[in-house]
């Protein structure tokens, strides 16, 4: 790169997407930050530093957590108002995206410090890029491990005509299985296991017949329902419908008839009226 084209790097917080599994999803602008920054927060220092030395980018990190994100953030906002320029990474993806950060970005907004997106990989963009599920979605991040909030939750999402995204443990994969056959049926279902790593899998099926499956899986998956499938509607009154409805007639009326038919064979209520009329002339 030519260094008088070199980006220039403000004093202020930077939000730094790491990769999801695979070391070069990362992105040059990511690297570029990250080795002039002067303190990066990480989720988790053990891990960031496998992802920051086989980068060679040497530079302070910090802990910062869902555990003393509260207690530190004031401390980091001090730092960022010194001209300091401080990133933040999470284990995996985007941070703030069902990870720790969302407290510091509120306090340097209230300070009016600097907040820099660094885009790059994301769980959630990359498991709705291949699901073929429709792109309007609704990311709702960790499920709640218990029933009842869980009861809570689908009953409003399974309303919502489109597709939703969830992170969950792989260990509790088969107890959310069930949940989502109780809530979802009629819908299809991507399961992302380990995307961009060695060990990349994508499961695919309809929710009702998805299987159990095992049960040493680790990690976290990606879980993507689509949006509600919509049958082909059935255009023509076939021979044997008609005659039911010739039988329905002489008892039922024909809004009776009609509204039983057009839930029954899944035809058009104008089409069913119509025929109705036809035969009480």
């Amino acid at each position: 790169m030519d260094k008088n084209k070199e980006q220039i790097v403000n004093t202020g917080l930077y939000i730094v997407s790491t990769p999801i599994g695979n070391m070069e999803d990362i992105t040059l602008r990511a690297i570029n930050i990250l080795n002039k920054s002067d303190i990066i927060l990480c989720e988790d220092t053990r891990r960031s530093s496998k992802l920051l030395s086989y980068f060679k980018i040497k530079k302070k990190v910090m802990s910062y957590h869902k555990f003393n994100e509260q207690k530190i953030s004031i401390n980091i906002v001090d730092f960022i108002k010194k001209k300091k320029i401080v990133s933040l990474i999470s284990d995996a993806g985007t941070p703030t995206i069902s990870d720790p950060g969302l407290i510091l970005v509120k306090k340097c907004i209230e300070e009016n410090i600097n907040i820099y997106p660094i885009p790059g990989p994301s769980a959630v963009t990359s498991a709705i890029s291949i699901s073929s599920f429709s792109d309007k979605y609704i990311f709702y991040g960790f499920l709640s491990k218990k029933k009842s909030e869980l009861n809570r939750i689908f009953t409003t999402l399974c309303n919502l005509d489109y597709s939703i995204i969830f992170f969950i443990s792989a260990k509790k994969i088969n107890f959310y299985i069930n949940e989502f056959k109780k809530y979802f049926v009629g819908r299809k279902i991507l399961i992302a296991k380990e995307m961009t790593k060695i060990h990349e899998e994508f499961i695919r099926n309809d929710i009702e017949f998805l299987h159990s499956l095992p049960e040493n899986l680790k990690g976290e998956l990606t879980i993507v329902i689509s949006e509600k499938i919509k049958k082909n509607i059935k255009k023509e009154i076939t021979e044997s419908v008609r005659i039911e409805i010739n039988n329905m007639l002489k008892k039922y009326s024909n809004k009776d008839v009609v509204e039983y038919f057009s839930k029954k064979e899944n035809l058009p209520k104008k089409i069913i009226y119509n025929y109705c009329l036809k035969i009480n002339k």
